[in-house]
């Protein structure tokens, strides 16, 4: 984006670039995280990270940056009608089109890009947005798929229809410049017509998760790898699915209404709850020793549907429930750390357990009040963001209950915000993709998982690192992830480590507005320049001066080569001293002269060769070191003439200085000024001051 925009603003007549993106994302958690890429937010990725010199930063200003999920381009209704209405106005005349046009979906979608010729489109978990498979191909690729998988592979489709023919009109209506897909899973979904996790065919770079997890920049995950059940080709956790599948609830909250946990939950669900949890008391307690933790760790169940996450959720935290008779039955969580009721009964202000669904989500149900109450500094915090992001006050007062708890979703693990304090959460699919807590220990797997592409993406939550500080011996502390139910396969071997809780970190920041004016601009240096004469030249050598050249600097000098049979031959540098002493104190001082000796137009200063190649003949006799059979002739190299001319230079500049020489400061060219206003970083470093 910063890229594109900034050339587009320099060259407007090129049509390489362009200042138009869409940014298409699977669901609303992503696209609000995704907010980052808007140049004016406050957490904006082109500051935080110094992508753009400040002296551009107007430019990338003028980027058109459109952030939406792909539901948004499904055509709405422009006029309600009901059933009887709609018939009633059709008559015996052909059918009503009350949707919207190409048109008006745009506007709605995009306005800010209406204006622009050419848009740039990025697809984010694109692994969503294909074409299907023709009908005129060969047949499916896909076997016969049956309940849950069906309509799952049913949802993948619409999903993919919808997403793909939306950016079709943008194509038709404003033209793309390019369409950039990025997914950690490039594969075809259930639904497509190819079979599930066949890769696409368009994908350029691929670094698997197995990649990753070898090389360390992942938590490890664990999986149960055997149990005391005999005859079990796979341990029953590993495979949970398969033994609890039939048991479970077929349908979805709606149709089967509240169950009883109790009854309803099968004994080796209740097992595996247990077990994982009695882990995550050891890790918790662990956490909860280190004083300057802030955040708990997280456990996350990623259920089939939303009867069954109800009902593992009312299990874990806590559930009441109305008699026949009128009056009320209490059943506290069964897991002590994640009941959202005191011994008593009464509901925490802030839950301590999270049920994450699209139907909660979409439907308004509301949260407790309490829970308002209780967060109520997180709540302004949040407030104050949305007027930082461009928002007004109205919208910052008018947050919905479903904007507060996508809100606590986003900021699980986060100290200090909505999500602080969550220790589980209970979900349907929605975790599959787009939440990267950090603070995510372990996972259960209520549903099936046909592929290991769906695998990898529940198991993918919970793999990012709490800590990217290097240990005594430059390496990553190991981090673990213990998954339950998900039948993830790998081959690498287990690497026994003891688990050491998280650092405890500091959010180090300037504190705006109420101490605007302790402020503090500073000059940002890059380098310093000794203004050197234009008459007469010295060189004050010192040990730092020498250079080395030695076989395991330059590379080998001689070689042998042998073929499998027959006789070897050697290798030497041709022209090991051939080259005259002469040759090459001339191209050495030529290419001093033209890197580091010329006027501020860029040409050499030719008057003082003589000078620079007497300094330069002093150098070559005292300083230059030459063994395991390399020779000054090497020189000729560029890389290593760089370092023979900054070795010569520095020792030109020193004897200048220690003359009394004048030493001026080079300020940064695209950031000269600093200032402690753009301090934001988080740090573990014990000593804080």
């Amino acid at each position: 984006i910063a890229w594109q925009t900034i050339n587009a603003v320099r060259h407007p007549q090129s049509r390489r670039f362009t200042r138009g993106f869409l940014v298409v994302t699977p669901g609303i958690p992503i696209r609000d995280r995704l907010r980052v890429l808007q140049p004016n937010d406050p957490d904006s990725y082109y500051r935080s990270r110094d992508l753009v010199p400040t002296d551009m930063a107007s430019e990338l200003g003028k980027a058109r940056i459109v952030i939406t999920n792909y539901h948004a381009f499904m055509r709405r209704e422009t006029m309600s009608l009901t059933k009887g209405s709609r018939a009633l106005l059709q008559g015996h005349g052909p059918k009503i089109d009350t949707s919207e046009t190409e048109g008006q979906m745009l506007q709605r979608v995009m306005p800010e890009l209406m204006g622009t010729k050419g848009v740039m489109v990025l697809n984010d978990e694109a692994h969503h947005c294909y074409r299907e498979k023709p009908d005129s191909a060969d047949e499916s690729e896909e076997g016969d798929l049956t309940g849950d998988a069906r309509k799952e592979a049913e949802q993948n489709s619409e999903a993919a229809r919808v997403w793909l023919t939306g950016i079709e009109v943008v194509q038709r209506r404003l033209g793309l410049k390019r369409v950039i897909d990025l997914s950690a899973t490039p594969f075809f979904l259930s639904g497509s017509g190819y079979a599930e996790g066949t890769l696409f065919g368009w994908v350029a770079s691929d670094f698997s998760l197995m990649d990753a997890i070898e090389c360390g920049i992942v938590k490890l995950p664990r999986v149960p790898v055997a149990d005391n059940i005999p005859g079990n080709e796979m341990p029953t956790y590993r495979e949970l699915w398969k033994h609890i599948g039939p048991k479970m609830p077929k349908k979805g909250l709606k149709a089967v209404g509240n169950l009883d946990p109790e009854a309803a939950l099968p004994i080796e669900l209740k097992s595996a709850l247990e077990a994982l949890y009695g882990h995550y008391e050891q890790v918790f307690q662990q956490w909860e020793a280190q004083d300057d933790i802030e955040v708990p760790p997280c456990f996350i169940v990623v259920c089939n549907n939303t009867a069954t996450s109800k009902v593992v959720y009312d299990y874990i935290s806590g559930y009441e429930r109305e008699l026949p008779d009128g009056t009320a039955s209490f059943r506290n969580g069964r897991l002590r750390l994640f009941r959202n009721f005191g011994d008593d009964g009464e509901a925490l202000a802030r839950p301590r357990t999270l049920l994450i669904d699209s139907r909660q989500l979409e439907s308004g149900d509301s949260l407790d009040p309490n829970f308002r109450t209780a967060a109520s500094d997180e709540i302004e915090r949040f407030r104050r963001e949305i007027i930082e992001r461009g928002g007004t006050s109205q919208d910052a007062q008018s947050l919905s209950d479903e904007d507060l708890l996508r809100e606590v979703m986003n900021t699980v693990g986060k100290p200090g915000r909505l999500g602080g304090d969550t220790r589980c959460v209970v979900s349907v699919a929605m975790l599959t993709e787009g939440w990267d807590a950090n603070t995510v220990t372990h996972v259960l797997g209520v549903r099936a998982f046909g592929t290991q592409l769906l695998c990898e993406q529940v198991v993918g939550r919970a793999l990012r690192r709490q800590s990217y500080d290097l240990n005594e011996q430059g390496l990553f502390e190991t981090e673990y992830a213990d998954v339950f139910g998900v039948p993830f396969d790998f081959n690498a071997e287990p690497v026994i480590a003891k688990p050491k809780p998280p650092k405890p970190t500091v959010h180090v920041h300037a504190v705006s507005l109420e101490r605007d004016a302790c402020e503090i601009r500073f000059p940002r240096v890059a380098g310093y320049r000794a203004e050197l004469p234009d008459d007469r030249l010295d060189a004050h050598f010192t040990e730092d001066s020498t250079l080395r050249l030695t076989p395991e600097f330059t590379g080998p000098t001689h070689t042998r080569g042998e073929g499998v049979i027959g006789e070897g031959v050697d290798f030497d540098r041709a022209d090991a001293g051939d080259t005259r002493r002469s040759t090459v104190v001339y191209h050495l001082t030529r290419y001093l002269l033209r890197t580091k000796w010329c006027d501020e137009q860029g040409q050499p200063r030719l008057h003082l060769f003589g000078q620079l190649k007497r300094i330069t003949e002093r150098w070559l006799d005292e300083h230059l070191v030459c063994e395991g059979g390399t020779s000054p002739s090497q020189l000729l190299y560029m890389s290593f003439a760089d370092q023979a001319c900054e070795r010569i230079t520095t020792a030109i500049v020193e004897a200048e200085c220690t003359g009394g020489g004048a030493v001026t400061a080079s300020l940064d060219p695209f950031s000269p000024v600093g200032t402690t206003r753009d301090v934001n970083f988080t740090t573990s470093k014990q000593l804080k001051w």
